[in-house]
């Protein structure tokens, strides 16, 4: 349940749309919560969340929270520096970079990330829960690990080149 749609240069990919149901006297009352990747395709990704009676509002809202808690990754050309392990809850998911024409290869949570961001090799593999919230987050705190190499000499004061 993967759609997109690019509004002034932001990717916006809708993950999962819930309908959750209240019982009043007159019946059923109906809302919806709805999980949006958000990205610019340039190394800058971000998630939201929004709740409404209807579904269009709700993904409105999910992508003004997503537009507003975007940050950058750490990309080498068409894929990530490193290996990386995110964890969130149960979801474990691990992000392998790959070469130039492999694809994303990634189930519909983790792809909807990694396509917003602007990665378009990597191999992924998710363990644990199949929940996509959860994937989702694991991924994006898996992304926020990515180091460049000149970063990681700094931090440990000590030069390969």
């Amino acid at each position: 349940m993967s759609t997109d749609a690019v509004q002034g240069q932001l990717i916006d990919k809708v993950i999962k749309i819930r309908r959750c149901a209240a019982v009043v006297k007159g019946g059923r009352r109906f809302s919806f919560t709805a999980l949006v990747v958000v990205g610019d395709g340039q190394g800058r990704v971000g998630w939201g969340y929004g709740k409404a009676n209807e579904v269009p509002p709700a993904v409105e809202k999910a992508v003004k929270d997503g537009s507003r808690n975007m940050f950058p990754i750490h990309m080498e050309k068409t894929t990530i520096p490193h290996t990386v392990k995110g964890q969130f809850g149960s979801a474990q998911v691990v992000l392998v970079p790959a070469g130039p024409g492999t694809g994303v290869i990634a189930g519909a949570a983790v792809r909807a990330v990694c396509e917003a961001c602007g990665i378009h090799d990597i191999l992924t593999k998710s363990f644990g829960s199949t929940n996509p919230i959860n994937l989702v987050k694991a991924s994006i705190e898996a992304l926020k690990q990515l180091r460049s190499q000149g970063e990681v000499e700094r931090l440990r004061g000590v030069s390969l080149t």
